[in-house]
């Protein structure tokens, strides 16, 4: 699926893009992965540890549909990671969240449709089913803008996906390098939102592995959702500091008790297989699609009705051992 192909990940400096092309350069043998960022700086320290003769640094925004056509060129695979994603900066720039998660949706599904790019898999967050925040309504719309994609290529053969999943583990600005850092200052105690907090986890290895094998089931439109466990908020500060005492400081504005990625709305569109949730489109394609058995011939069954998937309920929900270890792998 990889080999010789060449692919284009926007956002690719991020920490989805740099494991990315790392698991990419490690398992594959890709023609050429082109790492599309606006950022300079990233780009420089990121060719300091991944140079490999096939990798090539584009600077670009995704804003710049132009310079995502000229990007796209000779493209086979395209990725698509960048997002403005933090809750409270998005609420306080709303048109800035509006201009690169969603009209910058729409020049990748145009850039890759007049490229002729083949497979598209946009990345989406929890916070997108049943949004409370803008962060999540823009990525509802992105991924809404994807799925129907499917229908605005017409007789184009470029294919378009979403994946979705849940806090990843260690990324830049999550919660775990928040603690660590307190921690190395010498707190007394962690700084918990609400006792009662659940979220969905997930590795970088294993977000990357399982947007990797989507590209092997998608025949466009699908929504995938990766069955994870789930996480206490006190588990986790339990598990990074032991014994420690914890301050309640309230929710944030924006933020959820627990995350959904399966919304309940939705449960007559779902279907299950051994590891992950598909979601079908609510809109009808001019090419009818079984989605019950993807390209790998793994097969689905319907949820059943009024089906939610929610880190409260999940039943996946991680003990403090597996929490510790899954921290000492991240």
């Amino acid at each position: 699926m990889f080999d010789d192909k060449v692919i284009f990940i926007t956002g690719g400096t991020g920490s989805f893009g740099r494991k990315c092309v790392q698991m990419l350069l490690q398992n594959h043998r890709p023609q050429k992965v082109i790492i599309f960022s606006r950022d300079e700086l990233k780009q420089f320290e990121m060719q300091q540890e991944l140079n490999a003769p096939c990798l090539r640094y584009f600077i670009g925004d995704v804003r710049d549909c132009e310079r995502l056509k000229q990007g796209m060129a000779g493209v086979d695979l395209v990725i698509h990671a960048a997002a403005l994603k933090q809750v409270p900066a998005m609420e306080y720039n709303p048109m800035e969240c509006v201009k690169t998660n969603i009209n910058g949706a729409e020049n990748v599904i145009a850039a890759a449709i007049y490229n002729g790019v083949k497979r598209v898999i946009a990345l989406s967050t929890d916070k997108a089913a049943n949004p409370i925040n803008l962060y999540g309504a823009t990525k509802l719309v992105s991924d809404k803008l994807f799925v129907a994609a499917n229908n605005i290529a017409g007789r184009h053969a470029t294919r378009f996906a979403v994946v979705r999943y849940g806090n990843v583990i260690g990324s830049r600005g999550s919660v775990i390098p928040f603690f660590r850092k307190l921690l190395a200052e010498g707190c007394s105690e962690l700084p918990v939102t609400d006792p009662h907090m659940t979220r969905f986890w997930i590795t970088l290895e294993q977000g990357v592995a399982f947007v990797l094998r989507c590209f092997q089931r998608m025949q466009g439109g699908e929504l995938f959702v990766p069955k994870l466990p789930s996480v206490g908020i006190l588990d986790l500060a339990e598990a990074m500091a032991p014994g420690m005492a914890t301050k309640i400081i309230g929710i944030r504005s924006g933020e959820k008790l627990h995350e959904v990625m399966c919304p309940q709305d939705d449960s007559h569109l779902t279907l299950e297989f051994p590891d992950h949730y598909l979601i079908q489109p609510a809109i009808k394609f001019v090419d009818l699609v079984d989605y019950t058995v993807n390209k790998l011939g793994e097969t689905g069954k319907a949820v059943p009705a009024g089906f939610e998937y929610n880190s409260r309920s999940n039943p996946q929900q991680l003990s403090l051992p597996e929490l510790k270890k899954l921290l000492e792998q991240a």
